[in-house]
């Protein structure tokens, strides 16, 4: 399918709860969505089985779709498709596209493929804009073909809090061509992400957008505390 095909099936189509994924902190659903005969698996993020945060607030699956829009504003081309529904069997939450991983490879494992290079630069520059605070090397799958970044419902918080296994490319110079695609999202070009962050985070994307673009090269983490600011556990 295309994109905009799996978009309007996830936006239309009847969901079925097939059971809950295995290992995931806030219950994410696995799910069948159907619709004019056609039919695939989703993920599922409802708000009422999100686990409260202390630093965030409830409705993550929200940060989920923002996270979509961020990928298709910027072109980088890495986040399942992704929407919102609120008439979803426990109620309002995400519906992402089901990627079905090989169960072997993650970014620890995908780093070392020089062919993989530019999508993971592609994917530094999306967590470093999304303020990514939780981007272990298991939110990385890989599906025989390519790799995919999911589980992005920890962004666009307003205090910095980056926190990623990829800073293998501190320092490196970011691609021409994501410099550009970056300038336009700081400049404002945001597309649907507005409709799912509140204004202050917003504008915060967009400052990280432009600054990161105006840099030219990848942040270095700060050395003043822990450092590298890894999430844990790293897989």
């Amino acid at each position: 399918m295309t994109r905009d095909e799996e978009r309007h099936l996830l936006t239309e189509g009847d969901v079925e709860i097939e059971g809950v994924i295995a290992g995931s902190s806030n219950q994410a659903l696995l799910v069948t969505v159907r619709a004019e005969g056609v039919e695939a698996l989703a993920c599922y993020k409802a708000e009422v089985a999100e686990r409260p945060l202390w630093d965030f607030p409830g409705g993550l699956w929200r940060r989920e779709v923002a996270a979509y829009e961020l990928d298709v504003a910027l072109g980088t081309d890495l986040v399942p498709t992704t929407v919102g529904r609120a008439d979803l069997p426990l109620g309002a939450g995400s519906l992402q596209w089901w990627v079905e991983d090989n169960a072997e490879d993650h970014y620890f494992t995908l780093r070392a493929r020089p062919e993989l290079a530019d999508w993971l630069m592609r994917l530094v520059a999306f967590d470093v804009v999304a303020n990514n605070a939780d981007r272990k090397s298991g939110h990385v799958l890989f599906d025989g073909k390519r790799p995919w970044a999911i589980d992005n419902g920890l962004c666009f918080h307003e205090d910095d809090k980056l926190r990623t296994v990829a800073w293998d490319y501190a320092g490196q110079p970011v691609p021409a061509g994501l410099v550009e695609r970056l300038a336009r999202v700081g400049a404002g070009a945001v597309g649907e992400l507005a409709r799912w962050i509140d204004p202050g985070e917003l504008a915060l994307t967009e400052l990280r957008a432009e600054a990161l673009a105006a840099a030219g090269a990848f942040p270095v983490p700060d050395e003043s505390g822990d450092w590298p600011p890894y999430p844990w556990p790293l897989v």
